[in-house]
């Protein structure tokens, strides 16, 4: 944990000292703040090992299914390694530094004084897995058609594309609208297609039609609702290039699919599958006393980051009347016992996602804000709950299950509101019960949901528990289809755009977008613009932390556990380097550096 605090602090010292300085001339990587931190004759990635052999198979287990080859569009499910391994960008991120690029299909990048632009010239060598070269034409029909007919997240920051043009032979670029410091980064990690791969093709609609990448692995044999296959390349056109040195090790990646979590555990104690992630602290003690871990063909490993908490929890949807009333909210975060909740499910074990940056230097303080957030907030106090711009801390319990104290400012909020007991039941002024529904697409968070309604009716609340299959699930979540879902959003230490999208005004209408609760606040839109706007690392952090408080006193989330580590049981021939990279068991980490070792 040490030597990840360090990188984190390292990264920050740097960015204080050096400023953000523009790019002047073609360079090999480019970082949000600062200079990245790799030099432009890097062996590998640091936390890669280069040696490591080729060869062997890892299987992992996922729960659901799939019915879709796309993974960058709104309709159907889609393997989430076709997005890793098949496809690439023009550029590459270190997960060793809080954001940084390196060119992959492109070798260099290039920006204005004032990152008003930004271009990329293309590798010679950069090929699809048919042989066909990468070319511009590819570039920027790529980046329209996920604008255009893909996911939302792609739309927000092609929004303030001005100008995308062709410069040269193998060279393109993209002119901005307005300023935003983090738009080049955004520009050379999208996914790279082959136009020709998708002519006559609805790009839109779902299939099963496997596409054609640039990656190191090629979709192989695949059955939907059961596996699919991963097959490495032999003629992988990048595997030669510094950022892949240590990477891409095994031969076959295949995800097979359960029903539920309980099978799939069963699957990984029979060998069936590699790996196991385990969500749970007690079990993680508790339930591996099993052949496989007591023989040494299972191995524990507990995987230290230093990423942000992120958020994850119960979601109030407020576009649902019930809801719309901060102090509702904020009567329903004081009914959910969480010191009893997390000794139940997880021994106590996992501490508290006190906001969405929390276990991090963007995360809001827990006493009196800074100076410069509650200026940065002052402006919009009107639109936040009375008690932004004061010392606020999520509630806490005695532990004990009646959760007493708790319940009674529970109840005087409700009243405030609007809502009495009447014959036992929670009304409003109009006779209308308190009444609505959780929906769930997991078993695995029936317990917490139990919990959660069994002390609303101490309050006269009636809460439903609905569980569905994963694609209805994701469609109501995407249609705002529900009252309240548990949901998590992942957050790194360099948010950007994507910010607008989960927390943006636009997403209280407009479907796909991660704004699942409905929130319209103008601080939170504004902070957003101010972080992506300034050059200046203080005026950033400080712009996150104020955009934290918003979120975290708008009462939009009732906050679970979180867990600075994972907990990962492998197969013993499965090995990975000492070095972790500071978002720790995150993307570009498994399977990208393991290998296989069969002695």
């Amino acid at each position: 944990m040490t030597r990840i605090c360090g990188w984190i602090l390292i990264a920050v010292m740097c960015s204080a000292i050096q400023g953000r300085e523009a790019l002047a001339e073609p360079s090999h990587g480019i970082a949000m703040y600062g200079e990245p931190a790799l030099p432009p004759d890097f062996v590998s990635l640091p936390y890669a090992n280069p040696d490591a052999p080729k060869g062997g198979k890892l299987v992992f287990g996922e729960t659901g299914s799939f019915d879709s080859l796309n993974p960058y569009i709104l309709k159907g499910s889609a393997p989430w390694g076709i997005q890793t391994m098949v496809f690439e960008s023009l550029m590459a991120r270190n997960w060793d530094e809080p954001f940084a690029l390196y060119g992959l299909l492109a070798e260099s990048i290039e920006t204005g004084p004032e990152r008003e632009w930004v271009e990329f010239t293309l590798r010679p060598e950069a090929k699809f897995s048919d042989g066909s070269p990468v070319t511009v034409e590819d570039v920027l029909w790529s980046m329209e058609i996920l604008a255009n007919e893909g996911s939302p997240r792609y739309a927000t920051a092609w929004a303030k594309v001005e100008k995308a043009e062709q410069t040269g032979e193998r060279s393109v670029r993209f002119s901005f609208s307005e300023p935003d410091n983090e738009l080049p980064l955004l520009m050379g990690w999208r996914p790279i297609l082959k136009k020709a791969d998708w002519e006559g093709i609805d790009f839109a609609q779902s299939s099963l039609r496997v596409p054609v990448g640039s990656g190191p692995y090629v979709i192989g044999a695949f059955e939907p609702g059961r596996y699919i296959n991963f097959e490495r390349d032999p003629d992988y056109w990048g595997r030669d290039l510094p950022y892949n040195q240590g990477l891409n090790n095994l031969d076959t990646v295949r995800y097979d699919y359960f029903v539920d979590g309980n099978v799939l555990f069963q699957a990984f104690t029979a060998g069936e599958v590699s790996i196991y992630r385990e969500a749970s602290p007690a079990a993680w003690a508790s339930r591996y006393n099993i052949p496989g871990v007591l023989s040494g063909e299972i191995v524990k490993s507990e995987i230290p980051h230093g990423r942000p908490s992120g958020m994850e929890g119960f979601v109030f949807n407020t576009r649902r009347p019930i809801f719309a009333d901060w102090r509702v909210r904020d009567a329903l975060l004081h009914a959910f016992n969480f010191e009893f909740v997390n000794e139940t499910l997880n021994g106590g074990v996992y501490p508290r996602r006190t906001s969405y940056f929390s276990n991090s230097t963007l995360g809001m303080n827990a006493g009196e804000p800074d100076p410069r957030v509650v200026e940065l907030l002052t402006p919009f106090a009107d639109t936040l709950t009375p008690d932004a711009l004061e010392p606020y801390a999520l509630p806490t319990s005695d532990g004990a299950p009646r959760n007493r104290a708790n319940m009674r400012t529970a109840t005087r909020l409700l009243e405030e509101a609007g809502w009495t007991i009447q014959d036992q039941v929670l009304r409003n002024t109009a006779g209308e019960p308190f009444e609505f529904e959780i929906l769930l697409d997991s078993s695995a968070n029936e317990a917490v949901a139990n919990i959660f309604t069994d002390a609303l009716r101490q309050l006269g609340i009636t809460a439903r528990i609905q569980l569905v299959d994963s694609a209805q699930y994701n469609d109501r979540r995407s249609d705002y289809d529900f009252d309240m879902i548990i949901n998590r959003w992942n957050m790194s230490l360099s948010p950007g755009n994507e910010q607008m999208l989960y927390w943006g005004s636009d997403g209280v209408e407009t479907p796909g977008t991660r704004n699942y609760m409905g929130m319209n606040s103008p601080a939170a839109e504004a902070m957003i613009e101010n972080m992506l706007s300034t050059r200046d690392q203080a005026e950033f952090t400080a712009s996150v932390k104020a955009l934290d408080r918003v979120l975290t006193t708008g009462r939009y989330v009732i906050p679970f556990w979180f867990s600075d580590e994972s907990y990962v049981a492998h197969r013993a021939d499965l090995k990975y380097p000492d070095h972790l990279p500071v978002y720790g068991d995150w993307i570009g980490w498994m399977p990208e550096v393991w290998w296989s070792d069969p002695q």
